[in-house]
């Protein structure tokens, strides 16, 4: 690219970012830091400037946050002009033009889609709409649900064990509200962390006072004669009377408003290369549209070129700052987005993290700890190879493990800190579900061609 027209870009261009959030606002901070000083447009379909959502189904339900002050902290001044409350509804890839809502069109000479995921509805719309039936993403979602919450419900019916759906589990549980957690997998957390740890998970949940149903499907609400929700048929013909419905079944990629754009865009995202630029629906690479945050899969050179959609909160941040840099930077100074997957969650009163992507675990191997006593490192291996590592109440081995991801170590691990117990001899099977079955809510989605077992792998996101 001519250094004469990136330094025009720098001084005086105009960059556009769809998707005023997390990454949207790291990725403008990390623009204005690296010297652009041209203009600058964040467009948002929310009304609220950019606030933190991970304690929306943590705190915010416990009454310790207030859901209308969980504003993200700013690094710096970014100098931007602000389209909130009017969603994206189409670029025209040609012109360089975001068509808004409302009809007003924004032109950009680079574009960073940042927009991220929605939670997915209860599929039956009627059902849906019924009073006492709620999803949880917005800080307008956690505000109504909390105010139900504290009204006291006689029974809360939470749809999905992922780990939203653990996590307010554990808040209604807290708050003393009789809870049913309704799963169609074999336990909670099976899509994420597999179903060794998906047992030690409905452990916690007995012992926490949760009726938890596996292995069966909600097949209906049921509404009283005003329209309030009443009842939740399972599949297995049991019947679940409750008042408070949540409904957590993972999350939806927003890339809708793209359709017909020519831009590689799907529900399973938007694919880019390891710099961030995404590609036409042809398979091949543009240089003024960018991509980051949970919208985005990129191959990850640690896990095979494996494309990967994360929906991470910390892998948002390192993501929107590469593509920032990219953005505005000659080839040869461009960085590849390589930061290794890490996740965190508190429930039942157990910290939950980890590293790497445990969904292309074959293994695992407890390494540390006891799975009886709930504090433990499991480490999964795929082909020979450490690719994962989870921790439960034990995080300081996990900085160890990240450093041997990255460096390809062998797997069954093989070091004399290794725990001798009887359950950290032998690795077993992770006992993730077919990849070809649903399950709610994983916080990776693995799409795409890995060249280590010449085969695809999907993992679907709901």
């Amino acid at each position: 690219m001519p250094a004469d027209y990136l330094d025009w870009l720098r001084r005086e261009g105009r960059i556009v970012i769809v998707g005023a959030s997390l990454a949207g606002l790291r990725a403008a901070e990390t623009l204005r830091a690296e010297g652009f000083a041209g203009e600058l447009t964040l467009i948002g379909d929310e009304p609220y400037e950019p606030y933190d959502r991970p304690p929306l189904s943590k705190a915010v339900l416990l009454g310790k946050a207030d859901p209308l002050h969980t504003e993200l902290p700013r690094r710096r001044e970014i100098d931007a002009k602000w389209r909130l409350g009017v969603p994206a509804s189409a670029l025209d890839m040609t012109a360089k033009r975001v068509r808004l809502a409302d009809g007003d069109e924004v032109e950009y000479d680079r574009l960073l889609i940042a927009t991220g995921v929605r939670a997915r509805p209860w599929p039956k719309e009627a059902e849906a709409q019924l009073d006492g039936v709620f999803v949880v993403r917005t800080r307008g979602d956690a505000a109504a649900l909390y105010r139900r919450l504290k009204a006291g419900p006689r029974r809360v019916l939470i749809i999905g064990a992922g780990f939203a759906g653990s996590e307010i589990a554990s808040a209604c549980r807290e708050m003393g509200l009789a809870v049913t957690v309704a799963e169609r997998a074999g336990g909670p957390l099976v899509g994420a962390l597999g179903g060794v740890i998906g047992s030690v998970s409905a452990e916690l949940y007995h012992e926490n006072g949760v009726d938890l149903r596996t292995g069966v499907m909600v097949t209906g609400l049921e509404g009283d004669s005003v329209g309030r929700v009443k009842a939740a048929h399972l599949s297995d013909g049991s019947v679940v009377e409750t008042d408070l419905v949540v409904v957590s079944l993972g999350s939806m990629r927003n890339t809708e408003w793209l359709t017909g754009s020519g831009l590689g865009a799907g529900p399973r995202g938007i694919a880019c290369d390891a710099g961030c630029r995404a590609f036409d629906f042809r398979g091949i690479v543009t240089d003024d549209i960018f991509v980051a945050g949970d919208v985005a899969r990129s191959p990850h050179a640690l896990f095979g070129y494996q494309f990967l959609s994360l929906e991470h909160w910390g892998n948002a941040v390192a993501q929107a700052e590469i593509a920032a840099h990219n953005m505005i930077s000659p080839s040869s100074d461009r960085r590849p987005h390589l930061w290794v997957p890490a996740f965190w969650s508190s429930q039942f009163r157990v910290n939950i993290k980890s590293v790497g992507v445990p969904p292309m675990g074959e293994q695992i191997m407890i390494t540390q700890g006891s799975l009886a006593e709930r504090r433990f490192v499991g480490v999964y291996g795929f082909q020979g190879r450490i690719i994962a590592a989870v921790s439960f109440d034990n995080t300081r081995w996990l900085e160890f493990y990240q450093r041997e991801i990255e460096r390809g170590a062998p797997f069954p691990v093989e070091y004399p800190t290794v725990d001798r117990r009887p359950e950290g001899r032998q690795p077993v099977p992770a006992d993730f579900p077919d990849p070809s079955l649903p399950t709610h809510g994983p916080t990776v989605t693995l799409s795409g061609y890995s060249p280590t077992d010449r085969q695809l792998v999907f993992t679907p996101a709901h």
